[in-house]
């Protein structure tokens, strides 16, 4: 898991892939952390894509470095204790201003049953599984 959490900070924004009913929806993510041996990403839960992970918790992540791309496909778990938060806020201080651990909007989710691809064009393709 490290070489995935290595890949998506190098990178810094990533592209969070979910379901809106029968519409996929995507857009950038920056967070990304490691906390209890799981990676974890940070929403708020007011946002349309808190309720869609709810809705539908499969999603996948997506992050291009030059010639390398880095495809994350699992299921999100909610961690709602104020460790698992903070943690997160702590990663990220600059989230600090908008977020708490304890204003009842800041949401973490964990992959569970992630698989890992790591691309190229140059390369085989690399599986990494993990959660």
């Amino acid at each position: 898991m490290k070489t995935v959490v290595d890949f998506l900070k190098k990178a810094g924004t990533y592209y969070l892939a979910t379901v809106d009913g029968d519409q996929p929806r995507v857009r950038p993510f920056g967070t990304v952390n490691v906390f209890e041996d799981k990676l974890y990403i940070q929403t708020g839960k007011v946002k349309d894509v808190s309720k869609q992970i709810h809705a539908n918790p499969k999603v996948e992540i997506c992050a291009f470095i030059e010639a390398d791309w880095l495809r994350v496909s699992g299921e999100l778990v909610e961690d709602d204790r104020r460790e698992a938060r903070q943690s997160m806020l702590d990663a990220y201080p600059a989230l600090q201003h908008m977020y708490s651990a304890d204003d009842g909007n800041t949401e973490v989710f964990y992959f569970k049953d992630a698989t890992a691809t790591f691309s190229s064009f140059s390369k085989e393709p690399r599986i990494v599984k993990f959660g």
